[in-house]
């Protein structure tokens, strides 16, 4: 017999109110009661017709908490065209969420249907036949949509009633985010309907900001119901390691005796694996395991070294490599392996599994050096857990010997520290990064401006401004930035000017439009994909020399052909052990962060979560950062001509900093070289007469009436976003003072200093 659902004033009458094939399928999935986050997402979107953001832990049940009431009212009413639009930032996520809402829907008649490069394009034209259900998106189809159906629009989405977007985190602050605003201002100007917003996420500081970026350009307000969670249990663990030859064994390698021998062949093999490697081996034997680093790269490295040392003792391969570099088929096989119940599997992943993707029931998260954010932290931790076990996550820092001669912040554990500040936040103060909305998105500025143009074939001046000014992410935009930028385009080419007075695309401009690359506002990833027969890979930046040996999937590959004409690199596998690189942005690191790790460096506190050597290593920077005067100062001299800024803030501030320097200080101290690590340390190499005038000259300038536009040469255009190669170099320079540096806040510390 099924489970009752559990007797509850709430549960019961919310209960009541779902779509009969909805109370079946709980019955039938032995469901005992409705969670907190689906009875308070239920009464917003039955009671009332506000927006709803739903902000809970993972593996609260945010999803069904969203679809639950959204299906009851389709099945109650059904739309006369698609109802419900889910937006989601990565196609695994969507298939993922496609495969539960399909198992949820078999027994009523509302479709679902998932829209994106993967999907084929007969699955695609049953639904433009047929518009109906439920369609699940990423931002850059929905662009393609209303680019190439641009006359459909009101035939697809004419009767659209809601609008999940999911981990919104995700897309707040950034061009993608706002190209999903515009996408909905877009979509509710065609239609003339203005569908309620559901937003979800597990990782949200300000629910303020949240609620303003959800409502961006509605009439509705937002509705975040306060959801009483019970105090979970979390099993935390940080250790560090360092790396690099073992200088005792090197001096002794070259004895004979047989003894030594032996001793020697039982070190190489510890160290042929390394005790780092070995570490994380242990950790995550026989287990379901994630392992999450910080870059493509640095997943490569770890599953073949895991996979090395599995062979060595003799091991099964349970490794998998889960990146936006594997083929889609591979990624699923990882997916597949994880999901798979009672069997270990082990996959190294970047952001791709860091979202919502249902893995099933996983046992621990291991954490490859410091997550750049608190965010990303309690995301990774969120995805262990379940079935109402304690959370389990494995912070593992490694750091190169430190050599005697190192200077001052090369003996500095930085990603020890990272790992304390940030684990640090959240214990004691909840505390998450607030998200900075973008005020001068001109990138994406260029992207809609030529969207709106092709879809429409040729419009006025005036009624492209009026449409492009009218999207709520351009508020900040003025009528002759825009002016200006029409200007550049025409005069580059990418628009023209009719006799008419109409504008219509330029050639160099259909040029840009006509790849399915300009639907993304994201930089293109030109990789050469990587085949073994006709089996896909996945894809690397540059393809080696034939010969040569890569690393791709966690397995080593050699060179056999190169076809540079179809971006095509073919491979045979081999034993061995190589590296592969990818570039990447360093992403960035709020202020807080800096902060709580000098806190680190400075306090007595002892953390329970620290193992053996992170408590050794921490013990001895602690003891250098007072007998380096640390503590007291944040310049400091290391040589008679070198200083040292320790700034203590995040990336932008310490862009500023370093801008600052370089635009006020290279003359009047006589600065010859400014190096360092953003954001973590300055090295400033200056005449050594002025040596003493660094830190008042720091002062007085932050006192002055400096503004971010004078860290910048008339001659600098800095391009950052994917379009901002097409922007007039005015507006660029606006855009990055305005978005990426920031003297308020820098005067603000440096006061402090």
């Amino acid at each position: 017999m099924p489970q009752q659902i559990h007797v509850d004033d709430n549960n019961l009458y919310t209960f009541s109110r779902l779509a009969p094939f909805i109370q079946e399928y709980i019955y039938n999935h032995n469901w005992t009661e409705l969670r907190p986050v689906q009875i308070a997402a239920c009464q917003v979107i039955f009671d009332t017709d506000s927006h709803l953001l739903i902000a809970a832990g993972t593996a609260a049940g945010k999803t069904e908490a969203a679809f639950l009431p959204v299906l009851t009212l389709l099945h109650e009413n059904p739309p006369s065209t698609i109802g419900a639009l889910y937006i989601g930032p990565i196609k695994a996520l969507i298939n993922d969420q496609f495969e539960r809402l399909h198992s949820l829907l078999k027994e009523a008649d509302i479709p679902v249907w998932h829209w994106h490069g993967d999907v084929s394009q007969s699955h695609k034209n049953q639904l433009l036949k047929n518009p109906r259900g439920i369609l699940q998106i990423t931002p850059e189809s929905l662009e393609s949509l209303l680019i190439n159906k641009y006359h459909d629009i009101k035939r697809l989405f004419g009767d659209l009633r809601f609008v999940v977007i999911d981990e919104i985190h995700a897309f707040m602050g950034t061009e993608r985010g706002c190209q999903i605003l515009c996408q909905l201002a877009r979509l509710e100007d065609l239609t003339q309907k203005q569908p309620r917003r559901i937003g979800l996420s597990a990782t949200l500081g300000d629910y303020v900001l949240a609620e303003e970026w959800l409502c961006s350009g509605s009439k509705k307000s937002v509705i975040t119901p306060k959801i009483e969670g019970g105090n979970r249990q979390v099993r935390l663990a940080v250790e560090h390691f360092f790396v690099g030859v073992d200088d005792e064994f090197r001096g002794k390698k070259n004895r004979t005796d047989a003894k030594s021998a032996e001793r020697r062949e039982e070190r190489e093999y510890d160290w042929d694996i390394g005790v780092y490697e070995r570490y994380i081996f242990n950790l995550s034997k026989n287990r379901k395991c994630l392992i999450f680093a910080n870059n493509k790269s640095q997943t490569e490295a770890v599953i073949a070294s895991l996979r090395k040392v599995a062979m060595k003792e003799g091991e099964a391969d349970i490794y998998h490599v889960h990146h936006g570099s594997i083929s889609a088929s591979l990624r699923q096989v990882a997916e597949s392996a994880m999901r798979e119940p009672n069997r270990p599997a082990v996959t190294a992943a970047t952001l791709t599994l860091e979202l919502g993707i249902d893995i099933g029931y996983l046992e621990r998260v291991i954490q490859l050096e410091a997550p750049l954010s608190v965010a990303s932290f309690l995301q990774r931790l969120g995805r262990t857990g379940r079935r109402g076990e304690a959370a389990d996550m494995r912070f593992v820092c490694a750091e190169n010997e430190v050599l005697s001669e190192a200077s001052l912040p090369e003996q500095i554990p930085w990603q020890l520290l990272q790992c304390i500040a940030i684990i640090q936040l959240y214990l004691e103060e909840k505390w998450i990064e607030p998200i900075k909305p973008v005020r001068y998105p001109f990138s994406l500025l260029y992207h809609q401006t030529m969207s709106i143009l092709v879809a429409v074939g040729e419009i006025s001046p005036a009624t492209l401004a009026q449409k492009v000014l009218s999207l709520p992410v351009f508020t900040a935009v003025s009528k002759d930035d825009l002016k200006l930028l029409l200007r550049y385009l025409i005069d580059i080419n990418h628009l023209q000017l009719t006799e008419e007075g109409k504008l219509i695309l330029g050639l160099a401009g259909e040029r840009v439009v006509g790849k399915f690359q300009f639907y993304a506002v994201f930089p293109d990833n030109e990789e050469f994909v990587v085949k073994q027969g006709a089996t896909e890979i996945g894809s690397i930046c540059l393809p080696p020399p034939v010969g040569n040996q890569f690393a791709l999937a966690g397995r080593t590959w050699e060179v056999v052909e190169v076809d540079f004409k179809n971006k095509i690199i073919l491979v045979k596998q081999v034993e061995g052990q190589a590296s592969i690189f990818w570039r990447g942005g360093s992403g960035t690191i709020h202020t807080r962060i800096l902060q709580r790790m000098r806190q680190v460096l400075v306090e007595d506190l002892e953390y329970p979560y620290l193992q053996s050597n992170a408590m050794k290593r921490l013990c001895v920077v602690r003891e250098l950062t007072r007998n380096s005067g640390l503590d007291q100062k944040n310049v400091l001299l290391l040589a008679k001509d070198k200083c040292c800024i320790f700034p203590w803030m995040g990336t932008v501030a310490y862009r500023t900093l370093e801008r600052l320097l370089n635009m006020f200080c290279r003359e009047s101290l006589g600065i010859k070289s400014i190096g360092g690590v953003n954001p973590y340390y300055l090295m400033i190499k200056l005449d050594k007469t002025k040596v003493n005038s660094l830190y008042p000259e720091i002062l007085s300038l932050c006192e002055q009436r400096i503004m971010a536009e004078n860290l910048l040469s008339d001659a600098e255009a800095p391009e950052i976003q994917k379009y901002d190669k097409f922007i007039p170099h005015a507006l660029l320079r606006k855009a990055f003072a305005s978005d990426y540096l920031d003297m308020e806040e820098l005067r603000q510390i440096v006061d402090l200093w």
